[in-house]
């Protein structure tokens, strides 16, 4: 790996999302060597990726290089590789370019779309954890209009402009408002010969509301917004299988669709290795203490989406989402110099700083601890902490100028077939 000798300990951190890149800032320049590993060579703002999907930002605004970070501290070292799996007995981890050895190993690998072992659905079906399939997305909803305007199979056309996301949690949420707003604002300028009417866009829901982690008030107000943007929502509906061209749920409800997006869930990204002890098999998360050590071993850590600590507020562990995963890499930065210098360390205690979610323009819902609010305000809200949680001064530029511009003139700049998405290659 060509990592250099060292006294120093050896931090190795699996994964550059956010547990794993604020972890590297907190270490960054201490008297340590932190050795950051990942399959790709950028930082994924993955809270944004639904609009690169519905061509409302181009992916270079949402991500950020992983050594423009490190290059700030120098006892950081990146490499681009996956991770095969740990030897914790002999302090090592097994990666596609070598072997390297550590002294403190943090796992932040965060997590992977989750099918339920529906293998008919992963084939058929369109995710959304990462840039590309993002990208994908983007050129399968193009291409779709595309072939919608020239063919004369009424049928087809109908298919082809069905549009079917499966989960009504933030991101199916999200989602399901972004293709609306194409559906109202770009299909009739740019396709002339397609009326919005032509266009449906289904959203199924497998509990009787959508953002069922939110209070009722934002479940309430999002349904409303996503139904007067003419999102049809399906409650209580699961689907059971799709080839490519129709949609089964356990209801009657059957949908002739060329495009459904997965949104349904999220399983842990697991690395192997570790005894099967420390892992709740159900969530596919790793078993952590409340200073985020894995059970069973006292040099490795796990983080974010991939740890599961149960505490009296939290029996289930945090919520998969950014803050747990952010505030346990500042804290756990912290404990690691602890633990070097054998001085005591601190528990971790989440700090919720509320949820929200947008629907579309004006329309956002967000829930504070002692205040729920929805509108335009709480768009405004979303916006303003979305943009400053971006990594990197651009990307914060490049963003607010397109949501200006989109904002202005009710478009979405991005509507670019750069690589055409074909099914069969999925």
């Amino acid at each position: 790996m060509n990592i250099p000798q060292t006294s120093l300990p050896r931090i190795v951190i699996i994964g550059g999302g956010f547990a794993g890149i604020n972890l590297v800032k907190k270490l960054g320049n201490k008297p340590v060597q932190v050795v950051l590993i990942d399959k790709r060579n950028y930082h994924t703002f993955q809270p944004l990726l639904y609009q690169v999907s519905s061509a409302g930002l181009e992916p270079d605004s949402i991500a950020y290089p992983l050594r423009k970070i490190l290059k700030r501290y120098d006892n950081t070292y990146f490499r681009m590789t996956k991770v095969r799996a740990i030897d914790a007995d002999a302090k090592e981890i097994q990666t596609d370019i070598g072997v390297i050895s550590f002294d403190y190993l943090v796992i932040a690998t965060g997590t992977k779309t989750n099918y339920f072992g529906n293998t008919q659905i992963e084939a058929n079906s369109m995710p959304m954890k990462k840039v590309p399939q993002a990208l994908n997305i983007r050129s399968l909803i193009l291409q779709n209009f595309e072939q919608a305007a020239i063919t004369n199979d009424k049928v087809l056309r109908k298919a082809l402009l069905n549009f079917v996301i499966v989960g009504g949690g933030p991101t199916g949420v999200e989602l399901a408002g972004a293709i609306a707003e194409l559906k109202n604002n770009i299909l009739p300028k740019d396709y002339r010969d397609l009326t919005p009417s032509d266009m449906q866009i289904y959203l199924l829901e497998g509990s009787p509301r959508v953002l069922p982690t939110m209070s009722e008030h934002a479940s309430k107000k999002a349904a409303r917004f996503l139904t007067k943007l003419g999102v049809l929502i399906h409650f209580n509906t699961f689907v059971k299988d799709y080839d490519g061209k129709k949609v089964k749920t356990n209801l009657s409800l059957e949908l002739e669709s060329e495009t459904l997006i997965w949104a349904a869930g999220v399983t842990g990204d697991l690395v192997n290795g570790l005894k099967a002890e420390a892992l709740v098999e159900r969530a596919n998360r790793y078993k952590v203490n409340a200073y985020n050590q894995v059970e069973g071993y006292s040099n490795i850590f796990a983080l974010g989406d991939i740890a599961l600590m149960a505490t009296e507020d939290y029996p289930k562990g945090h919520p998969q989402v950014a803050q747990p995963a952010i505030q346990q890499a500042q804290l756990l930065g912290k404990n690691i110099i602890n633990l070097i210098n054998n001085k005591p360390l601190k528990k971790f205690k989440y700090i919720d700083k509320g949820s929200m979610a947008t629907v579309g323009r004006n329309k956002a819902v967000v829930d504070l601890k002692h205040y729920k609010f929805a509108g335009f305000f709480a768009w405004f809200v979303w916006m303003f902490v979305h943009l400053m949680a971006l990594v990197g001064f651009r990307n914060r530029v490049v963003v607010f100028f397109n949501w200006c511009y989109n904002y202005i003139n009710f478009d979405k700049a991005a509507r670019l077939i750069i690589r055409p998405f074909h099914k069969l290659n999925h």
